[in-house]
């Protein structure tokens, strides 16, 4: 009995020394918000008062476009994902794009609501905030689903609508970020608040893409980066386990503005099964298709899926 004793104290004890080891080589503490503008701010970037939040945001091109077109990005990202669509859109439209909240520098939501309810009327605020009464609306993934969830409430505001790889319907990925999965597990999404090892990141970076080799050390340092920014982490974890409407894209079919679905073929997370959901059910759409891409088009395939949309923005309403 003494000698079984001493081996569950051995096996706790080492259990604890390891817990130790994971938590002093991989936790991290947040950085200071300064720290990150200096780096990921730039003399496009304004920050504008949105509900008790200040909201990073940049309004590049024409300024005379009174319907510009804005973009949004999806979980864990930030407006940083649009910049290659942004380069070249800024030359012949006003572009406008935002860091959500729980993300980039913009930060949590004050009240920690992440239901997609909050996130419409935020939108409805900040573009209220710009002064912009219409627009046309493209997001991804997070984005795509309040994309076209603010264009049910707000169909006045916007003109046409792009949704890429956006989420909506029931899904059953066929993977999914490890983060992800793990921001939903008791006691393991406590850890992530405080222990966020870069190759996590990395690893959930690539799931996304369907060339992981595209997945540079700059993009993940971004990604990790600004994952650190104060509150991010624990609003990461609050979003992944807020409860999801089950039935709002049931209402998907009223939709009647124009509309551009583009999809990556090889998106794991929500597989192109779902694009086609949403051609059947838009009433007036356009489907683009996009091989060797994932689920962040505008990311890893950039000029490939801007070509449909600078198509897509020349057609008449």
């Amino acid at each position: 009995m003494n000698y079984l004793t001493k081996i569950l104290k051995i096996i706790l004890s080492l259990i604890v020394l390891l817990i130790l080891a994971i938590i002093i080589m991989f936790s991290h503490r947040d950085i200071p918000l300064d720290d990150l503008k200096i780096k990921y701010a730039n003399s496009n970037s304004s920050f504008v008062a949105v509900n008790k939040m200040e909201v990073h945001f940049r309004d590049e091109g024409v300024q005379t476009d009174t319907i510009p077109i804005v973009l949004i990005h999806g979980t864990g990202a930030s407006l940083h994902t649009f910049n290659a669509w942004s380069d070249r859109l800024k030359k012949s439209h006003r572009v406008i794009r935002m860091d959500l909240p729980a993300y980039g520098l913009t930060g949590p939501f004050p009240d920690e609501n992440y239901t997609m309810a909050n996130y419409t009327a935020f939108l409805k605020d900040f573009l209220i905030a710009l002064n912009i009464k219409q627009c046309v609306l493209a997001g991804n993934s997070l984005g795509g689903a309040i994309a076209w969830n603010f264009t049910l409430e707000q169909p006045s505001m916007v003109t046409k609508l792009i949704l890429i790889d956006a989420s909506g319907y029931p899904i059953a990925s066929k993977s999914m970020p490890i983060a992800f999965s793990l921001a939903t597990i008791p006691l393991i999404n406590k850890l992530l608040t405080f222990i966020t090892p870069r190759f996590l990141v990395r690893s959930s970076v690539e799931n996304v893409y369907f060339d992981s080799s595209k997945v540079t050390d700059l993009v993940v340092e971004r990604y990790f980066n600004l994952t650190l920014r104060t509150g991010n982490r624990k609003a990461f974890v609050d979003r992944l386990k807020t409860p999801k409407d089950t039935s709002t894209y049931k209402n998907i079919k009223y939709i009647q503005q124009p509309t551009l679905i583009l999809w990556g073929a090889q998106d794991l997370l929500i597989p192109v099964e779902n694009a086609y959901k949403f051609e059947e059910n838009l009433p007036n759409n356009t489907l683009v298709i996009l091989e060797n891409t994932g689920h962040t088009p505008m990311e890893e395939s950039p000029l490939e899926s801007l070509a449909p949309v600078i198509s897509f923005l020349e057609t008449s309403p």
